[in-house]
């Protein structure tokens, strides 16, 4: 299993896939020069026919056929052979010949060397002629092919000549270069081998960058998604072993935040609830005091109490719920939203359309929407709402026509339980957790709310979120 995880990461997918562009490389190579040999019949056995791929066909590494290497080994005889007394030549020329390049010294003609040749063999002889000139720029080079004799290598490919290559040197003698298989496509060799490669390294590179990347995709998109929705389902650990790490220890972290954010709501939710007691004993305590005027505003603190704590268990209610996300019209739900507080004397309008498809919480999107509402019926004499889209943001617009909110406390308003100056107006002072449950509400969901005053007077509420 150890073993298995070593060359499962992400240095080892690497490693292979160079490994495997250049292995592929070469068959291609191959492949490519055996296609464009002939079907031959094996003349020794008439009843089998097979592919018959020269023994040259790696043309960049076989000195034989490749006419760079063929002209350096030519020029070097030239010059061990011009550079030796005449005496010497022959045994110099005797042991230079080989099977695959036969040299051969006789005099040269009057005419000089014949240059009668094109394509790869004039290639060949202008390789020769070029590095001889920095020895002797009086070596006269031909080259010129030869006719295959009827006894000559059956088989041979069509690509392949019997030519000869002429180097007449100073003192009238002439250096003769047989080469019986000379493959004219030589040339393209080269270009047909790193053309190849680059091909087989190029596919090999973007199969294997989107095997790496397709995991690490999805990775981040889960990432992204644990930070506004911790009841997501937990990432599949696959690809590298190093990623194969990476999401163990988020799917750990995200379990652990499960704990902790039911671990709060409960807590919460168990303080509120244990605190009813203590206050309805405190209510009828409240009963025996004969100080009316101190009986009723003890009562008004009481009822303020009481509010927060229904608020408190209603947002911890919601929290327990963990109500699963699912596909909903925002413009209805906000419609929705309107028409009930308008219903219950609120002036309320609501100039937003339909069809705007939204992946949320209903419940929780709805009570965020209807606290801004509230805040805006209630502070600011009337709401005026609207949805605004961008391409990857929707915004929930509640405008007012109140006195607004100074610069400096506009984050304040968002902490739990803050109320500004409640006791210019008691009748309309909340239990400060209205814009915190909104706030809370467009974080979870990977959005945000924000306030700012308008130009022409009054506030305005933004709820973004995510399209």
């Amino acid at each position: 299993m150890k073993i298995f995880s070593r060359f499962n990461s992400i240095a080892a997918r690497i490693a292979v896939a160079i490994i495997l562009a250049i292995v592929l490389g070469f068959l291609t190579t191959t492949g490519v020069i055996m296609v464009a040999s002939p079907l031959r019949q094996n003349q020794d056995d008439g009843s089998r026919q097979h592919l018959y791929a020269s023994r040259s066909s790696f043309l960049v590494m076989n000195p034989q056929h490749n006419p760079q290497m063929l002209s350096g080994r030519m020029v070097a005889i030239v010059r061990a052979v011009a550079s030796t007394p005449a005496s010497e030549r022959p045994k110099i020329v005797a042991a230079m010949s080989q099977p695959d390049l036969q040299v051969a010294l006789d005099q040269a003609p009057t005419t000089g060397a014949v240059d009668n040749a094109d394509g790869d063999i004039d290639l060949l002889r202008r390789f020769v002629e070029m590095q001889l000139e920095t020895f002797s720029k009086s070596i006269r080079v031909g080259a010129h092919p030869l006719a295959v004799l009827d006894g000559g290598r059956r088989g041979q490919s069509s690509w392949s000549h019997r030519i000869a290559v002429d180097a007449d040197l100073d003192d009238g003698q002439r250096i003769t270069f047989t080469i019986p298989d000379f493959l004219t496509g030589a040339a393209l060799g080269l270009p047909i081998f790193l053309g190849s490669i680059i091909f087989v390294a190029i596919v090999v590179s973007i199969l294997t960058a989107h095997r790496l990347a397709a995991p690490i995709r999805d990775f981040a998109a889960a990432a992204d998604r644990l930070g506004v929705d911790l009841t997501a389902p937990q990432l599949i650990e696959r690809g590298p072993t190093e990623l194969r790490a990476t999401i163990k220890t988020v799917n750990r972290m995200q379990q652990r935040l499960q704990r902790f954010v039911e671990d709060r709501t409960q807590m919460l939710a168990a303080i509120s609830h244990d605190l009813r007691s203590p206050l309805a004993r405190l209510r009828l305590r409240i009963e025996l005091v004969a100080n009316r005027e101190q009986q009723r505003k003890m009562f008004g603190d009481l009822e303020a109490m009481n509010a927060m704590i229904d608020s408190t268990l209603a947002f911890a209610r919601d929290e327990a719920r963990q109500e699963p996300r699912r596909l909903v019209d925002l413009g209805i739900l906000v419609g929705d939203v309107c028409e009930d507080a308008g219903d219950v004397g609120g002036k309320v309008s609501y100039a937003g359309g339909r069809g705007i498809e939204l992946s949320c919480r209903p419940t929780m999107v709805r009570r965020a929407v209807a606290n801004l509402v509230d805040n805006a019926v209630k502070y600011g004499g009337g709401a005026r709402v609207n949805i605004l889209r961008d391409t990857d943001r929707v915004a929930v617009v509640v405008d007012d026509d109140g006195p607004g909110i100074p610069p400096e406390e506009q984050e304040k308003v968002f902490a739990p339980f803050y109320r500004r100056d409640p006791a210019r107006d008691p009748a309309k002072a909340g239990v400060g957790l209205g814009l915190s449950i909104a706030r809370t509400v467009a974080r979870e969901h990977g959005g945000d709310v924000t306030l700012r005053n308008r130009e022409a007077g009054g506030l305005s509420a933004l709820i973004e979120l995510p399209a």
